[in-house]
């Protein structure tokens, strides 16, 4: 038994768990789930801060190339806009990272800046994921969007971590659950998942794919389904860390080049 089944098993540990997924197993019963812009473009790999450590990393991500039309009515136009957002992150234990992102932040094609709401979260992972030949967690989000950022004042996600290191290589899958908080048939499958090599503990490059199918109940057309591939560089450094890429979309209803940029600091 692993050491987060340990962890687990402690009393109280795994009953808040479970609150938290009956919590949001509650909020789902509760429209369509609509992807527009997003503040965080990310392939989670289990790895969060030593117990009682504290961390900053600022998302920036912009669109050079992209559409010209909102998601929805009086949404962002993606094309040549800027979204981002400082998430603070603080490890609670080894196995439990607690996260807020605030303010999230747009500045519109127009030069305008929007703010977007706030989004609380709770990843749950295996111990020392880096040290691990397979590595897994979950990650819980709860958000809290401007009507501007998202169709629903309230949105949640559910994404599973499972990844393995294959000597210099990382293979990592997030199956993404999104929410509106509109009923379970409403519930939207956006995974993502990174293909990396290690060049030394410093440097990585990597391959990830970002998807939206729609609904479970209703998946999408291909040409209308939200499929973007970046080629992502990182320096894994101490304090500093930064990660650069550049992205390209396949279909229509995805930006044809989008540009994200996360460096974090490690207090």
């Amino acid at each position: 038994m692993n050491s987060l089944r340990h962890a687990l098993a402690r009393p109280g540990v795994l009953g808040h768990a479970l609150a938290s997924v009956a919590l949001l197993a509650g909020w789902l019963g509760g429209g369509a789930a609509t992807r527009a812009q997003t503040d965080e473009i990310q392939v989670y790999d289990a790895t969060i801060e030593q117990p009682h450590q504290f961390s900053v990393e600022i998302h920036n991500n912009y669109t050079p190339i992209g559409r010209t039309q909102p998601e929805f009515p009086g949404g962002v136009v993606p094309n040549h806009a800027l979204n981002g957002v400082p998430e603070w992150a603080y490890g609670a234990t080894d196995w439990l990272e607690l996260g807020l992102y605030l303010p999230l932040y747009t500045v519109t094609n127009t030069g305008h800046v929007e703010l977007d709401g706030a989004k609380l979260r709770a990843l749950f992972v295996s111990p020392q994921a880096r040290e691990r030949e397979i590595f897994y967690g979950v990650n819980f989000e709860l958000s809290f969007n401007a009507r501007h950022w998202e169709p629903t004042r309230r949105s949640g996600e559910i994404r599973p971590i499972i990844g393995t290191h294959l000597g210099r290589w990382d293979l990592i899958v997030n199956p993404i659950i999104d929410t509106g908080f509109n009923g379970v048939n409403r519930l939207d499958f956006a995974p993502a998942e990174r293909i990396a090599y290690n060049f030394s503990e410093l440097w990585d490059a990597a391959v990830e794919h970002y998807a939206d199918y729609g609904h479970f109940s209703d998946l999408l057309p291909p040409k209308q389904q939200f499929q973007t591939v970046f080629a992502v560089i990182d320096y894994n450094g101490l304090p500093n860390s930064v990660e650069f890429g550049i992205g390209h979309g396949f279909t229509a209803a995805s930006d044809a080049l989008v540009l994200k940029l996360m460096i974090t600091h490690n207090f």
